[in-house]
């Protein structure tokens, strides 16, 4: 048995703690789960009726160990959009996903914290398929693809500081030990 120096030990001991699993059961409140959104007006003064239903799948998640712990997660997004211009209703279909960056961080007292950068609109990817020509038209004028963006970005970056995931991404080491010990 070899002796670890405490700086040694407090490494490993995050390297094994902040893993893509215990990450992965912090972002369980966000995905795996469907909502709807709308209606919205949109467009101007407000012309348009935006609705939604989102479908948010498992997370992918990568883990870089350097200097920092961190990782890329992707959330793949499933949306069907109905727009409506009271004229017409026009239906697209949306698949892509949201890159997030996060960062685990050992702070005071003695807390692990997974910090996430809100995404923004270039987080964001998206293929949306228009269901006619008139509906094409109306995605590339009313530029869709980018306010698509713009909402699963901002509705994203809102879901992140939700209580429950804001509370997942701390861990309290020492109440975490303290439980560990009282059970032996």
């Amino acid at each position: 048995m070899s002796e670890l120096t405490y700086e040694e030990f407090g490494r490993r001991f995050f390297e094994v703690a902040v893993t893509e699993n215990r990450v992965g059961s912090a972002f369980s409140a966000i995905t795996g789960d469907s909502f709807d959104v709308g209606p919205i007006p949109s467009g101007p003064g407000g012309i348009a009726k935006v609705q939604a239903r989102v479908s948010i799948d498992e997370p992918q998640i990568i883990r870089d160990i350097s200097e920092l712990i961190t990782f890329t997660v992707r959330i793949p997004l499933s949306i069907r959009l109905l727009v409506d211009l009271k004229v017409d209703r026009i239906r697209y279909d949306v698949d892509g996903s949201v890159r997030l960056a996060l960062t685990a961080r050992a702070v005071e007292p003695l807390q692990l914290h997974i910090d996430v950068t809100p995404p923004r609109p270039a987080d964001v990817t998206v293929g949306v398929a228009s269901r006619n020509l008139r509906g094409e038209i109306i995605r590339l004028v009313a530029q869709v693809d980018d306010e698509i963006k713009r909402f699963i970005a901002r509705d994203v970056a809102a879901r992140i500081e939700d209580p429950e995931v804001t509370s997942a991404r701390i861990i309290d080491v020492e109440a975490e030990l303290g439980r560990a010990f009282e059970s032996m």
